[in-house]
């Protein structure tokens, strides 16, 4: 890959000034808009000014670093400027004299263009690859605190395969000037030599001795040579391994070990979390793949643009407040104050909130409900003042056809979209519609008592989903009814239909599921019949402690395809229950077949009561064995009915009891 951008001067531009004197320039110019003749090209648009300033440093190489870390400035040059303004601006502005011999001694040759740097397999990746990468190679079973240890000795392994090669350091420009631009200067890059010595025991912190390489190479056309001598000398000719990129060209041991450092990177700037090693968390390897997909979901746009910047602004801005908390109590030089104890609290209860937000990001199945509960602040209408209520016929033109079949007192009101007629709604209300394709984001504020039906085959009444919302479907009224129609999830991150009190029934009706499916919150209760679930990532149906719902006819299938190289970590399928308090289910006469999980699954607390301690000695609590006596027990505890159920083809099993 080439240098991304390269920084340089016409002579005519540049002002020649005492060495080391207050005022002194250096002028530079980003070569991302230059020929390569080093004149602009023509129309490039003016280059903002930046000016640094000398940044102090201690001993005689860092006050004659400093003495070199002049004020840098970006100005405007254009291809018929270098005998006009900018000469015009020299004439008004005498300069300073400088010796002739002190003048040749201070000009240095212009640095050569960076080489090109090894192209990272990283970016072919699949999501597949990078999980058996990290889950499998890299960290293999290590619990979160020894992620380090896991992450250097893989890093370690690579690199004996070559202790010394040619790369570009790229470092942060603050190291050589104090006030720029990041647009303008991303980073200063350094062709060096690389001798690797790593002596600590955390990959991130790896130190590697460098030394300038030939010929003296950088993306700052003009920045001297003795300037980053002595800025190397101030570090020892020590940098940290991960700012080092190797260069092209130098065999297939450093293609190894480029990819080796990409993983790392990778690692500590996407997966890792600051808090992992503070917290217990037994299948570390199941995180990271969550992490791993929430990562490619961002890529692929399987979550939509604007909800992907809402994560990463969340994750950017834990990052800062931690990093501003650190900052905060580092300044405070004795006992702290009462006032200055209440912000530093202030401060770490901001950075524990915006940490609950990200796990439920990390976790698909907490997504449903996390970041954006609750979801409907909408209050509920309840009914009309004259106690009437209306159908509502969503159509271009109403027919008589349309209504034929409704009793001769019904009062009538005819909408164009269906978003204007769910609007429209009180409480008692119903919503008629006919075979075609809708959208309406109101279906996410359902908050009356209201029934949307539709008329015709349920196949050609599709509702899809808008893709730049979070929502599809949302209810928290006392009873809704969905009947007789297609919902299509299209991006939406929540599940395509979510509770969140109440009770909700879908009747024949068909759910194409994005994400998760359909989920039932705590307290809430979801009546389906005759309906079909198809292809959520998560399970079909999901039910939180204290939910109830009542399946019958149902067919459910396809469901979890997250992808994953462990098949130990694929537990959920058709239904998942979460245990504490113990949700109520009665499933009757439903086909559940073909979920790359398990059939049923039951997620419960190590210590909950109602699994005795023999059966999980016996190992029947795994879902390895089928005890049923064990299962019937646990199934009268749960308030589980289940009769005349058809559970076959699943990937992992039938019914699975899981110990979280």
């Amino acid at each position: 890959m080439a240098s991304e951008f390269r920084v340089t001067v016409p002579e005519d531009s540049v002002r020649t000034l005492s060495p080391g004197r207050s005022g002194e320039k250096v002028v530079f110019a980003p070569t991302g808009e230059l020929a390569a003749s080093g004149t602009l090209k023509s129309g490039m648009s003016p280059v903002r000014s930046v000016v640094a300033s000398p940044r102090p440093v201690k001993g005689k190489a860092g006050r004659e670093a400093a003495r070199r870390r002049l004020q840098l400035q970006l100005q405007p040059v254009s291809e018929d400027e270098g005998q006009g303004e900018g000469a015009a601006e020299e004439e008004d502005e005498p300069l300073l004299s400088v010796p002739e011999e002190e003048e040749e001694e201070e000009e240095e040759e212009e640095a050569q263009p960076l080489p090109p740097v090894c192209v990272s397999p990283m970016r072919g990746m699949w999501r597949d690859e990078k999980v058996a990468l990290y889950c499998d190679e890299v960290l293999q079973s290590c619990k979160a605190e020894d992620a380090d240890e896991a992450m250097s000795k893989y890093l370690s392994e690579k690199l004996k395969l070559k202790d010394k090669w040619l790369g570009v350091w790229k470092t942060n420009p603050e190291l050589f000037f104090v006030k720029y631009e990041e647009a303008s200067i991303p980073f200063v890059g350094i062709l060096v030599e690389v001798t690797c010595k790593p002596h600590q025991s955390s990959s991130s912190c790896f130190k590697v001795t460098v030394s300038v390489a030939e010929p003296f190479s950088s993306n700052i056309a003009n920045i001297p040579r003795s300037l980053v001598d002595e800025i190397l000398e101030e570090l020892e000719h020590s940098v940290p391994l991960l700012e080092v990129y190797p260069v092209e060209g130098q065999g297939s041991d450093i293609q190894d070990i480029a990819l080796a450092l990409e993983v790392v990177r990778f690692f500590y700037d996407f997966l890792w979390r600051d808090w992992d090693d503070e917290e217990s968390c037994e299948n570390y390897t199941a995180l990271i793949e969550e992490r791993i997909n929430l990562w490619c979901d961002i890529q692929d746009g399987t979550i939509p643009g604007p909800i992907a910047q809402r994560f990463k602004k969340t994750l950017e801005k834990y990052k800062n407040k931690r990093v501003e908390l650190i900052e905060y109590q580092s300044n405070i030089k004795e006992d702290p104050s009462a006032a200055e104890a209440v912000e530093c609290w202030k401060k770490y209860y901001e950075i524990v909130m915006l940490c609950g937000l990200l796990k439920m990001w990390e976790d698909l199945r907490l997504r449903v409900h996390g970041p954006f509960f609750p979801r409907i602040l909408r209050r509920r209408k309840g009914k009309r003042d004259f106690g009437k209520t209306i159908t509502h016929i969503v159509a271009k033109v109403m027919t008589t056809d349309m209504v034929k079949d409704l009793p001769s007192d019904t009062l009538l009101q005819q909408h164009d979209d269906l978003d204007l007629a769910v609007d429209s709604c009180y409480s008692g209300d119903t919503v008629v519609i006919f075979p075609g394709e809708y959208q309406a984001v109101n279906l996410a504020l359902l908050t009356d008592d209201i029934i949307i039906k539709g008329v015709g085959k349920r196949e050609e009444i599709m509702i899809t989903s808008e893709p730049s919302h979070d929502s599809f479907v949302v209810s928290k009224a006392d009873n809704v009814k969905l009947m007789n129609l297609s919902l299509i999830q299209q991006g939406t991150v929540d599940g395509i239909v979510v509770v969140e009190s109440g009770h909700m029934t879908l009747e024949n009706c068909i759910l194409k599921c994005e994400g998760t499916g359909v989920c039932v919150l705590t307290g809430a209760a979801l009546t389906v019949t005759d309906s079909e679930i198809t292809g959520a990532q998560g399970a079909g149906v999901e039910l939180y402690p204290g939910s109830i719902a009542i399946l019958e006819r149902n067919e459910i299938h396809h469901c979890n395809n997250l992808r994953t190289s462990d098949s130990s970590k694929s537990t959920l399928g058709g239904v998942n229950m979460k245990v504490l308090p113990a949700p109520k289910l009665k499933m009757t006469n439903n086909h559940i077949y073909n979920n790359n999980g398990y059939g049923v699954s039951i997620l419960q607390p190590t210590e909950q009561f109602f699994i005795v301690a023999e059966a999980l000695n016996k190992g029947a609590a795994s879902g390895d064995k089928k005890d049923e006596n064990m299962l019937s027990k646990v199934m009268q505890n749960l308030n589980l009915e289940m009769n005349n159920n058809k559970i076959e083809a699943n990937l992992k099993g039938d019914i699975r009891i899981v110990t979280s």
